[in-house]
């Protein structure tokens, strides 16, 4: 049984956030399950530190239309709070079901359930914006542990603006054709560092967006989902960085896709300084992509433009393993090319008896040694006498 509880937490909030002195802690008890409506939680709280403890169950409206209304961005949105500590045991369930079932129809549709007219392009526009089920928007030294995040109506955890971020031991899940269920998001931040989590949904395990730097991930199980990405960046002609992202002793199992950095064409900025380390593949789709013809998932992609975010300094290192595609490498990279791309002891092999390995390469600048399938567009000389002076 669940109980609707908006007031109670909206209250309990306020006792939380205005109490002063040492880290006041929120106890969500055991045994059972809350259910609350979209709700902002804001600071800025009286203490350097507040924290939650999530032991008991807190979910989502059973029905679309308890959401609330056509421009809900979030479900539960922690804004402008410092030193927040969310951790425990419990389930934080966004019941996403009753949106996926909604994919593939007319968006105004959506809508109705709450009769409210608007048009076709202002519907599409929200609904790639809306439905985030944690929503932590400019929250610094935030903690995140051991929750189970299930099911969100879109992506589950997402971070913008945020700055001294460690996400640790979290397992986040959704059907593997649950649609844009990213597990985390991260956005417009930075000194970020996620570990030791399982995350298994229909999109990328993680995202990291525009505005990010020195981001460390390591030792997550991806699967199922779209594999850790960089972007896609570059949309409608937007100027975006990202740099300093580091991925280490991660797992891939089942992915469409792997380590991808993924960007459209027409956008500025940069993509450097980027490393993939010690990666195990299990029959992962797509192993290693840098793709700058990213056009909204199409498959063919879309054209050059005279504009391209610069994709440059990033390193494949210990990638070993097997897929379940022919092409296992592919260096897609725009007209003004992708540079310093290197690979370091890459042995990819196929999870179908009998298959062969493939790499496709355009466009792109580097070194590589002990790779396998080789890269064709990539040298090997110079830049081994470099890695085995070291």
């Amino acid at each position: 049984m669940t109980a609707c509880m908006e007031k109670a937490f909206t209250k309990a909030w306020g006792a939380l956030c205005g109490a002063s002195g040492g880290t006041p802690t929120l106890v969500i008890p055991p045994g059972r399950a809350f259910s609350l409506k979209p709700v902002k939680f804001e600071g800025p709280c009286k203490s350097n530190s507040v924290h939650i403890q999530v032991a008991g169950n807190i979910v989502a409206p059973s029905t679309v239309a308890g959401w609330g209304g056509c421009g809900i961005l979030f479900w539960l949105c922690f804004s402008n709070v410092n030193g927040l500590v969310l951790d425990g045991s419990g389930h934080i369930d966004g019941r996403g079901s009753q949106w996926w079932n909604h994919v593939m129809y007319p968006f105004p549709v959506l809508c109705m359930y709450y009769t409210i007219l608007i048009s076709n392009f202002k519907v599409f526009i929200e609904l790639q914006l809306m439905l985030q089920a944690l929503l932590f928007n400019n929250n610094n030294n935030l903690k995140l542990s051991g929750l189970n995040v299930v099911n969100s109506p879109r992506s589950h955890v997402n971070l913008n603006d945020c700055k001294g971020v460690s996400i640790s031991g979290l397992k986040i899940t959704a059907p593997g054709n649950s649609p844009n269920t990213d597990g985390i998001d991260v956005s417009s931040s930075s000194h970020v560092s996620i570990v030791d989590s399982t995350i298994g949904t229909g999109d990328d395990c993680i995202a990291i967006k525009g505005g990010c730097s020195n981001i460390n991930i390591t030792g997550i199980n991806c699967g199922p989902g779209h594999g850790i990405s960089i972007g896609s960046l570059g949309e409608n002609g937007a100027t975006e960085q990202v740099e300093e992202v580091h991925v280490r002793n991660c797992n891939f199992t089942g992915t469409e896709n792997g380590a991808r950095i993924k960007t459209v064409p027409g956008g500025s900025g940069y993509v450097r300084r980027i490393t993939f380390e010690q990666i195990t593949l299990n029959a992962a789709g797509s192993p290693i992509i840098i793709d700058q013809h990213y056009c909204d998932g199409k498959k063919e992609g879309c054209p050059d433009q005279p504009k391209a975010v610069a994709v440059s300094d990033v390193t494949f290192t210990g990638v070993r393993g097997t897929s379940s595609d022919e092409q296992v490498i592919t260096l897609d990279c725009a007209a003004i090319g992708c540079n310093n791309i290197r690979m370091v002891q890459v042995a990819i092999t196929s999870s179908v008896a009998g298959k062969r390995r493939t790499a496709f390469c355009s466009n792109a600048h580097g070194t590589s040694v002990s790779t396998a399938p080789a890269v064709p567009c990539l040298s090997g000389r110079a830049f081994a006498r470099k890695f085995l002076t070291h």
